[in-house]
Formats: structure tokens, C-alpha cells, sequence
């Protein structure tokens, strides 16, 4: 549960790329968002907040920088927040995140924050890969291998789905299962604990976010 709140409160200031524009893992500076130097201009107590209290966000001990990479790259996406994406790729690989879990994360979200959040994700990402020059080799398989399934919690799982949404909506059962629990969830390039931890912030409703928690049951989570 603290860990679920600690994720939370760092997404819910995960717009704010001035507090953390040194941070990365390696110690070096990523690169800046164009508007960085303009909030004086605009919003000079904007930039004050930024450079105080937010300051120290990324420097909490609750997420590793990787991680807290990982949940404001789904807030973005999640928000199709475009024009911080670029900073926030870049922090997220010098934070150690590997191009093919930015691809899985894109991937993942298209089902729980929209297919068109998504691609505008990738005409972002495209760039950034390019400009650091990152191929399909580092890329993950369109049909990989997938992951052993939990038979026993995914029996469960369904269960209560369909007794949620089998007589109203029996496709949600039909693709809850085959597509997402039986397939996207299982994909290899991303740790399940990260598809959990990313998937907070666009099932932000109590309902979903008790889901989650469920799902993220085990202690390392």
C-alpha cells in the first residue's frame, strides 16, 4: 500500500521536468525541454516551485530513479502529454531504462489509455531513438515468447470478470483474457512488476486501483 501512494504522488507531480533535469542515474545532465528557460518569463512563481519543494522529488527513497522513470513516462502517455515526452525518454534512458521497455510501455498503455495516446508516443519516441541512435536490434519481438501464466490466478482473475461483465459485455471478458492477461501482460520485455506499477495512473478509479493492488500482492512489487 505505501509503495502504491508512493507512486501516486510522484505521478501526480510527473509535469513538472524542471525539478529533476539533473537527476539522471549516470549523473549526467538529460536533455532540456525547450520552454525550460522560458518559465520566468510566463510564470516566475512556477519556476519557483519547480526549483523548491518539486526539487526534491526525485531524490525520495521510495522509487529509484528507474522506476520513477518508468510511472512519469505512463503519466505522460497516459495524459498524451507530448511536448515533455522528449525530456522524459531521454531521463528515462540515462535513468537505465532499455529502449524495449519504453516500446513495451507504449504498447501496454495503448489498451488502457488509448490507441491514439499511444502513437503519439511513438512519433516522440521515433525521434528520440533516432537522434541516439537506437535500432530495431534493441527493439522487443512482435511475437515473442511469452511469459509462464499464473493458471490459478488467472483462473480467478476471469472468474470475477465474467461475473462483472458477462451478461452485459461479454466481449470485455473475451478480450480481458485472450488479449490482454493471456497475451500483452505475459509479453517478456517488461517485468510484470513494472506493467503493475505503470498501470496506476490511467486506472486511477478505486475500482481499478484496488485491481492493481491486488495484482500487486507479492512483496517485491
Amino acid at each position: 500500500m505505501k509503495l502504491i501512494l508512493t507512486i501516486v504522488a510522484s505521478l501526480s507531480l510527473a509535469s513538472t521536468s524542471w525539478a529533476q533535469n539533473s537527476h539522471a542515474a549516470d549523473g549526467r545532465k538529460s536533455k532540456s525541454m525547450p520552454t525550460l528557460n522560458d518559465s520566468s518569463m510566463v510564470a516566475p512563481a512556477l519556476e519557483k516551485y519547480a526549483q523548491g519543494p518539486l526539487a526534491g522529488l526525485w531524490k525520495r527513497p521510495g522509487l529509484t530513479p528507474r522506476d520513477r522513470s518508468i510511472v512519469t513516462i505512463a503519466a505522460l502517455i497516459a495524459r498524451n502529454q507530448t511536448i515533455e515526452m522528449p525530456h522524459y525518454i531521454n531521463l528515462a534512458l540515462d535513468n537505465g531504462v532499455k529502449p524495449r521497455e519504453i516500446s513495451e510501455i507504449t504498447t501496454h498503455l495503448a489498451f488502457y489509455s488509448g490507441w491514439a495516446n499511444a502513437m503519439s508516443a511513438v512519433a516522440v519516441a521515433k525521434n528520440v531513438f533516432a537522434e541516439r541512435k537506437i535500432g530495431a536490434d534493441q527493439l522487443p519481438a512482435a511475437s515473442p515468447t511469452l511469459l509462464p501464466l499464473d493458471k490459478a490466478a488467472e483462473e480467478k482473475r476471469a472468474a470475477g470478470v465474467e461475473q462483472q461483465f458477462g451478461k452485459i459485455a461479454p466481449g470485455v471478458v473475451q478480450y480481458t483474457t485472450d488479449l490482454l492477461f493471456r497475451d500483452l501482460w505475459l509479453r517478456p520485455d517488461l517485468a510484470p512488476r513494472d506493467r503493475r506499477r505503470m498501470s496506476v495512473f490511467p486506472l486511477k478509479f478505486r475500482a481499478a486501483l484496488q485491481t492493481i493492488m491486488r495484482l500487486s500482492g507479492d512483496p517485491g512489487t
